[in-house]
């Protein structure tokens, strides 16, 4: 994509645009160029073939396979010159992996984690990729020591054991009623539980919302 007013103020005007690497112009317009294919957070390495060009002003022009990486741009220098350069754009991602192998069961801390840089196109579509994402959830499929953690292998902690005593809360949104009850089964956040009502002795259907605190389902 030529660019003819900045080509020409580059041709007329030398030393008027900053100059800055080859590797830092051609980020530039990777970036733009993969828009909102690239994930938030990404990083872009660019390696050129040559890289006896110091700093250039701007690209003339620039032409990227868009799956590959692969790069040829025409970089023109502060004093009007152009030379081709070609290379890789290679976008990353800083994805959080266990440091250790952990097991089904176990509470991800920050210490059980590690940061390992992986290419984008290597990143599943349900790769965790935060590690707010992964600390504090419990283990649900035995997780390798730096592989890549799937949504679908951790789970949010139980709040409520099987015949744990619970507060059966009911909201309609007017009025809060609370009762003492006795769980029936295990249940993480935002599970459906069975409770039975300690008052009136009945089994209700609820989910669980916290530590012993359970909602009746209207």
């Amino acid at each position: 994509m030529l660019r003819p007013a900045l080509l020409l103020i580059a041709l007329l005007l030398p030393g008027l645009l900053s100059a800055a690497t080859p590797e830092v112009l051609v980020e530039e317009r990777a970036r733009e160029l993969w828009g909102p294919q690239l994930p938030e957070g990404a990083n872009v390495r660019v390696r050129l073939s040559d890289r006896s060009l110091p700093e250039a002003v701007m690209l003339s022009a620039f032409w990227m396979d868009r799956d590959t990486g692969r790069f040829l741009a025409n970089a023109v220098t502060d004093d009007g010159r152009t030379t081709r350069i070609e290379g890789l754009a290679l976008a990353t991602l800083d994805v959080p992996v266990p440091a250790r192998r952990l097991m089904p069961g176990e509470i991800i801390g920050e210490s059980d984690l590690q940061t390992v840089e992986l290419p984008v196109r290597r990143v599943g579509s349900y790769t965790l990729t935060a590690p707010e994402d992964l600390i504090g959830m419990e283990v649900r499929r035995m997780l390798a020591q730096g592989h890549q953690v799937m949504a679908q292998s951790v789970i949010s902690p139980l709040v409520i054991d099987r015949g744990e005593k619970v507060t059966i809360q009911y909201d309609d949104g007017r009025l809060v009623l609370n009762a003492p009850g006795r769980a029936m089964n295990d249940a993480h956040e935002g599970q459906e539980i069975t409770v039975v009502n300690l008052v009136s002795n009945k089994t209700l259907r609820a989910v669980a919302r916290g530590a012993g605190l359970v909602e009746v389902i209207r």
